[in-house]
């Protein structure tokens, strides 16, 4: 114990002006990193590169967006657009199908005209899913009047929707099923 408290006194000051109990923890630290650096720098020599990894890269942020970032910022615009749009006239139709609509033909060209908004947009648009509007059909459906006519139309609303979210064009003549 008492070659410790020599080395421990012998790194911070001189033996004979401390003692173990009277030098703190972060002395004791700063003391032993700064011991610790001279003697890699004593033996690796210039072996600790103090420059960072990338200080060869100069960073440089553009003032003014490039052109062809304004070109894809406005394609992006005009696709959230043309998205909105589709949504309003594909949520218009299918309010009028769940509220207004009660005669079976009337039910019969509402589905024909989501399936063709659906064939028109390349599936659903954004912010809305098959699944709500499968629940606002079946709602529709559950409240009594829903002739076949009416229910081969709605199957083939989810048949072009599913088709339209997952195209399978590539006949495979092999596959039996």
């Amino acid at each position: 114990m008492k070659t410790a408290s020599i080395l421990v006194a012998g790194l911070v000051g001189s033996a004979s002006a401390f003692s173990a109990e009277q030098v703190d923890r972060r002395n004791l630290l700063n003391s032993l990193t700064s011991a610790g650096a001279a003697v890699a720098l004593a033996v690796g020599g210039n072996l600790i590169n103090t420059e960072p990894a990338n200080a060869g890269y100069s960073q440089t942020y553009l003032t003014e967006p490039t052109d062809e970032f304004k070109a894809n910022e406005e394609k992006a615009m005009a696709f959230k657009r043309e998205q909105l749009q589709q949504k309003k006239a594909l949520t218009d139709v299918l309010t009028r199908l769940t509220t207004v609509s009660n005669s079976e033909e009337e039910l019969v060209n509402d589905l024909k005209e989501l399936r063709y908004l659906v064939i028109k947009g390349g599936g659903m648009p954004a912010g809305l899913k098959k699944d709500d509007l499968v629940k606002q059909v079946r709602s529709k459906k559950a409240k009594g009047f829903w002739p076949t006519a009416v229910e081969y139309e709605y199957q083939r609303l989810i048949r072009e929707i599913a088709f339209q979210q997952s195209p399978n064009k590539d006949k495979d003549d092999m596959n039996p099923l």
